[in-house]
């Protein structure tokens, strides 16, 4: 039996990559193929949560594969088949606007519109402090667009972050299988 190939994109929510690649590594585990995909500022840029050549280091020990991480490099995904599910986590609201606008100027933009071509589940790991704010609007269209899933998610702090919405990582393993059978992970609000 062929294990699925999944493109997993990182954008830079730094507060949530410790637990992406958390989940990256569960993923190798169930048997996955990793295909390690960074915007450009996670990429370049050291945080107070961790330095970025770590994280690529990281997610290349984890993967097995070179981190893509340029819109060169990512262009080819699709007419090659090299995915048979894009996830993005975690996916800000940056990223959740440029896909809902079809905007591609980052390489996970490049990667999902690249992936889009063969009409293959797209999993998104929303991550953002205005989600409930300004980035709502992109969400919701892209709750509503074909081929488009979200790893459930929830307020990560109602009270000092009022507006920002989380991904539930833990569940990314589910709703990987629930988005490779084409069914959306329910309860989408947990």
């Amino acid at each position: 039996m062929k294990t699925a190939d999944i493109g997993f994109a990182m954008c830079g929510s730094f507060c949530t990559i410790s637990k992406a690649l958390e989940q990256m590594k569960k993923l190798r585990e169930l048997g996955y193929n990793i295909l390690p995909i960074m915007s450009g500022n996670l990429y370049n840029t050291d945080t107070r949560f961790g330095r970025a050549e770590d994280i690529r280091r990281a997610a290349e020990e984890i993967s097995g594969n070179k981190v893509l991480s340029t819109i060169k490099e990512c262009e080819p995904i699709g007419p090659h088949g090299m995915t048979d599910l894009m996830l993005v986590a975690p996916c800000t609201g940056n990223t959740a606007a440029k896909l809902s606008a079809g905007i591609t100027d980052t390489p996970v933009t490049m990667a999902v519109k690249s992936h889009l071509r063969q009409k293959k589940p797209v999993l998104l790991a929303i991550a953002t402090n205005d989600a409930l704010a300004a980035a709502a609007q992109n969400i919701g269209r892209l709750l509503n667009t074909r081929h488009y899933y979200f790893v459930p998610f929830s307020q990560d702090d109602p009270v000092k972050k009022p507006n920002s919405l989380v991904a539930d990582f833990s569940l990314i393993p589910e709703a990987v299988q629930s988005a490779l059978e084409g069914r959306q992970l329910q309860p989408i609000i947990c």
